[in-house]
């Protein structure tokens, strides 16, 4: 018989709820067997900390004297645009946008010092940021110009509102090319297949340990750059359609999450700004799931092991840019987390762009804020869309526009 989140969380009101991580659960489940385990384990705790480039937050700055409405017109924080078509004083700053001024790739490889994602992590750390912002000027917002600094113990509303997290796996970047050094999202890599870059927590990751989105839905409360955050849609090309393994994990990139929480409750140190050499700025965003021990099914999933949780590996040079479908095999996070593949006969080094050491910090964490009664699961989920959906991510099609 089964257990409820009602049930669960009533255990964690009484101090009674017994909560491990997604990386204890596999060593208690060779120990103890499913069914035992399953009986005395009530959560299972997840984490992740990597790059998630679509991410990025939105701020109520509140009104000035006299007023100004910035939506419409231009704004900057930090000398980094911030997008403004909402109202007066609504701004998002996304996590990948630069200075105009940044010179980009024109002196290739660029090295993208500064961007959104710098200023959300200064910011959340509690920096003055100078926001300047200029408009057109109307009867009720006659104010055209305005800078000033603005901090988030003042600011009305600071939310971090992220259209794509917590990809559900993903790909081994290799670079096929001959002699040519070739700069990613997934990092730099060396010509003639001399790295393998991978990021993803495997064992640890969300998305992984609920391949089927049992648990995981709409609404479900999370750990979220330090602080308290939810679940409030799918997220962009989320793709559960991929091929899966006779375990339900999916060998490819799948699902993905959209989240969002209070800013003002996060820390800097799980909301970094990155920068990629010759590819841009990204966030490096800490997120953990808390996953209820419904049954034996649930546990079963949640105590997958590395080495049955397979990625695909493919070429950065020139399949990938060009949308062709590569083949160079797959691989298992055990193999990955060795520190070598092999991929064409030949041994390659690996390194992940995700940290494994700060996945277990953030498990650790939202495990304890469990044990001490701080944190409860959300008992109403709704269904993210699951493999037998229909859902699948779909290439733009692109439709030639007749000039005049």
């Amino acid at each position: 018989m089964g257990k409820t989140i009602k049930e669960i969380n009533e255990k964690i009101k009484q101090g009674a709820c017994v909560v491990v991580t997604a990386e204890e659960v596999i060593d208690l489940v060779d120990k103890n067997g499913l069914k035992e385990t399953a009986r005395k384990v009530d959560v299972v705790t997840t984490g992740t900390f990597g790059p998630m480039c679509s991410s990025g937050a939105y701020l109520n700055v509140g009104h000035a004297k006299p007023k100004i409405k910035l939506g419409g017109g231009h704004v900057t924080l930090n000398d980094v645009p911030a997008y403004t078509g909402f109202a007066a004083v609504d701004v998002y700053i996304g996590a990948t946008a630069m200075p105009e001024d940044d010179p980009r790739n024109k002196v290739y490889p660029g090295e993208f010092k500064y961007g959104g994602a710098h200023v959300i992590e200064e910011f959340v750390g509690g920096k003055d940021i100078v926001l300047e912002g200029t408009a057109y000027g109307t009867d009720c917002y006659p104010r055209k110009h305005i800078k000033t600094y603005i901090n988030i113990n003042d600011v009305n509303e600071a939310v971090l509102l992220n259209p794509r997290n917590c990809y559900q796996n993903y790909n081994v970047a290799v670079n096929l090319s001959k002699d040519k050094a070739i700069y990613t999202y997934m990092g730099t890599l060396r010509p003639d297949v001399g790295n393998a870059n991978y990021c993803s927590a495997g064992q640890l990751s969300p998305l992984l340990k609920d391949p089927n989105y049992r648990t995981i839905g709409i609404g479900t409360r999370i750990f979220l750059g330090g602080g308290v955050g939810y679940v409030y849609w799918q997220g962009t090309q989320h793709n559960p359609s991929v091929k899966r393994k006779d375990n339900g994990v999916p060998q490819a990139p799948a699902g993905t999450l959209a989240v969002m929480g209070d800013l003002k409750g996060m820390k800097s140190k799980y909301l970094r700004g990155t920068s990629f050499q010759g590819y841009g700025v990204s966030l490096v965003v800490g997120l953990g799931i808390p996953i209820p021990v419904l049954d034996e099914d649930v546990l079963k999933s949640a105590a997958v092991k590395d080495e049955d949780l397979w990625a695909q590996i493919v070429d950065y040079s020139e399949d990938y840019p060009q949308g062709k479908a590569s083949n160079l095999g797959e691989v298992n996070y055990k193999q990955l987390k060795s520190g070598k593949i092999t991929v064409k006969g030949k041994d390659v080094p690996t390194a992940s762009l995700s940290s494994y050491p700060k996945a277990i910090e953030i498990a650790e964490e939202l495990k304890q804020w469990i044990k001490d009664k701080k944190f409860f699961l959300t008992e109403y989920v709704q269904a993210l869309p699951g493999a037998d959906s229909g859902v699948s991510f779909k290439p733009l099609k692109e439709r030639p526009v007749k000039e005049g």
